[in-house]
């Protein structure tokens, strides 16, 4: 079987820069009051031409620049996100066409802010039995909340910024690579986090616009609690599938929902040896791009070298958790 890893990687974050204080006052809070509340002190806003293909195009083509790889060298291209640029199609489809990978199936996944890491392990086992002459896949986390969110809400207007996150698979040296992955889902808390309407259940009309059904909700309290009780369950879970002590661990990089909820966890998973990586300071909670950004910066800054532990760990609506195990490939020789 083929070692699968990272062997490009790249990020788009907007211009525009929106600090705690522009927007805490619709919220009904105060911009020291975000920062104490969610570790967040700025966040990046899509330009008004800009959608969720434009950023996720950008961070493909950054990605495919530190690969040094052509578009029409990538087989399999998945967009994950649940802030599409339409209903349909998908908005894979649209990335395809703006960076040139015709030679590319693609397909969205979502699984809402987990949706990268779901995406990575389906496109890691779509390229181990790859047989043709372009073995390479790509794996954008794009989002743009913006555009779905009640600002009057401090529950959640407080939280997203927009961006996009991208990463090149492809065949690396045996033993590198992503190493172990686990995906679950529990259907049954699917309400805590949702966007009600412009679906079939509850279509786009008059009454759900009066209603504000089309603004993305979440249920924060109970949000907390399913991540408290389930995350760190599923990390120790991965783990021991994988046969690797907590202690050898040398990076972690959690989705990038709430700093102050993360800290709080930090104990709790029992990695005292590994480096927690966060970027939600500068980025907030981008959603599905949030780890493929704080993967970006890894890569950028050096903190990760060839042949480290790196440990991801996402949850999203639905209510997801994906986690992924990989030796650090970036870098190898």
């Amino acid at each position: 079987m083929n070692s699968i890893g990272i062997v490009g990687i790249g990020s788009y974050l907007p211009d525009t820069v929106v600090s705690n204080d522009e927007i805490a006052h619709r919220a009904g809070v105060t911009g020291e009051w975000i920062v104490r509340k969610t570790g967040i002190c700025e966040r990046r806003r899509a330009a008004p031409h800009e959608a969720t293909s434009d950023l996720a195009a950008e961070a493909a083509r950054r990605a495919l620049t530190r690969a040094g790889l052509r578009a029409d060298q990538i087989s399999y291209l998945v967009v994950a996100t649940s802030t599409p640029d339409q209903p349909q199609p998908a908005t894979a489809a649209i990335v395809q066409n703006l960076i040139g990978a015709h030679q590319a199936a693609a397909f969205d996944v979502n699984a809402v802010c987990s949706g990268f890491v779901h995406a990575l392990r389906v496109v890691e086992r779509l390229l181990v039995g790859e047989d043709g002459v372009s073995p390479y896949g790509l794996v954008i986390g794009a989002d743009i909340y913006s555009r779905i969110l009640d600002y009057s809400d401090r529950r959640t207007a407080i939280l997203f910024g927009d961006g996009a996150g991208a990463t090149v698979l492809g065949p690396v040296e045996p033993g590198l690579g992503l190493l172990q992955s686990s995906l679950v889902t529990r259907g049954d808390a699917h309400r805590l986090i949702q966007v009600a309407a412009g679906g079939s259940r509850h279509p786009a009309s008059a009454d759900t616009l009066a209603q504000g059904g089309h603004y993305f909700r979440m249920d924060g309290r109970g949000v907390r609690e399913f991540v408290q009780e389930t995350l760190p369950k599923e990390v120790r879970k991965l783990l021991h599938q994988a046969g690797i002590s907590a202690g050898a661990v040398q990076h972690f990089v959690p989705h990038q929902a709430n700093g102050v909820m993360l800290a709080e966890l930090w104990p709790e998973f029992g990695l005292e040896r590994a480096r927690l990586h966060l970027t939600l300071k500068e980025y907030a909670n981008t959603a599905a791009a949030s780890v493929p950004i704080t993967l970006a910066e890894l890569d950028r800054t050096g903190a990760a070298q060839p042949g480290e532990l790196v440990l991801i760990a996402a949850f999203g609506g639905g209510m997801s958790i994906g986690t992924n195990l990989l030796k650090w490939s970036l870098g190898a020789p």
